[in-house]
């Protein structure tokens, strides 16, 4: 049985300032938007949700002065209020109510395309959940891939979920053939090509089980390329059997089964609402020798022992 959609609780207002008159002004409404309560989203997000204006135009009519909330003037970029339970309107007109966002997880089965619509007519991942207005996957997976997928109606959310510069995490296991010997997972560990125009900026991967045959390798990613684990595994002469993602960020896939979905929980939906944007990470490694990996000929940008080094740097062995 899904989780019911998490719900937070609206901001409470401040206590008025030492010295601030008792009696309450009877021109405007006195409960003005708390500007430090974490529960409630920025005013500019809310603008934004309600179709009035994107982010940054959202800000620029802030600045102006052109939005108030229950009857007073905002023009704190900081501010933060509760559509549900303030009085927003911008140049006196009320905004609509925007609906609760929705968060969604489904554990994709192989076969589905990750869009809202494909031109060829193929099952998409919309099929597997309800038909929710304005809901969209975050990210894709390949049609062969599985694993957890995402969806949401919060824009802002789905860039933390999905976007590089917040470093949030994708978590993979994938079964290759092919031999896994340690410079090919040094090779998959640093910076590489994975075609003529495209290269990865460094990933962790770690050989779960090895066999003759087979292996189980466990990929985590902060990046989202094309294809990537694909053609990272292409480039070193693997191939892809089976390819789950089994977390993004701090939500795991579970014991969700294939084609199953449900509502996140509210502390799930806060642990992507906290990635906060970084500096990306640099594009071209500097001074670096370029070898060639030994399972397949591609040239790839940094060798086992430099491989090693940038992650015992990192603390990541």
């Amino acid at each position: 049985m899904p989780a019911p959609t998490p719900r937070r609780p609206g901001p409470v207002a401040p206590p008025p300032p030492d010295g601030a008159p008792l009696r309450p002004d009877r021109t405007r409404t006195t409960a003005a938007p708390a500007r430090n309560a974490s529960d409630a989203p920025r005013l500019q997000l809310v603008l934004a949700r309600a179709g009035v204006a994107s982010r940054r135009e959202a800000e620029r009519l802030i600045i102006d002065g052109r939005v108030s909330v229950d009857g007073v003037t905002v023009q704190e970029l900081g501010t933060r209020a509760d559509p549900l339970r303030h009085r927003i309107a911008v140049d006196g007109r009320p905004i609509a109510r925007a609906v609760a966002p929705r968060y969604l997880m489904l554990n994709k089965p192989p076969g589905y395309v990750t869009t809202a619509d494909d031109p060829d007519g193929r099952p998409t991942v919309m099929q597997l959940v309800p038909p929710v207005p304005g809901l969209f996957p975050v990210g894709r997976l390949d049609v062969a891939s599985e694993g957890l997928i995402l969806l949401t109606t919060d824009g802002e959310w789905a860039q933390r979920a999905s976007h590089p510069r917040y470093g949030c995490q994708k978590e993979y296991v994938v079964d290759v053939t092919g031999v896994v010997a340690p410079d090919v997972l040094a090779t998959m560990r640093a910076p590489m090509a994975i075609g003529p125009d495209d290269r990865t900026t460094g990933a962790r991967v770690d050989l779960v089980t090895s066999t003759r045959q087979r292996a189980r390798l466990r990929i985590v990613l902060h990046e989202g390329r094309n294809r990537q684990i694909r053609r990272m595994c292409e480039t070193v002469g693997l191939d892809v059997v089976e390819l789950v993602r089994v977390r993004v960020g701090g939500i795991s896939l579970g014991k969700l089964a294939p084609g199953e979905w449900r509502e996140l929980a509210a502390h799930e939906v806060e642990m992507i609402s906290r990635h906060v944007a970084t500096k990306p990470p640099a594009r071209v490694l500097r001074g670096v020798r370029r070898v060639r990996a030994p399972a397949s000929g591609a040239l790839t940008d940094a060798g086992p022992r430099t491989a090693a080094r940038r992650d015992a740097s990192r603390g990541q062995r």
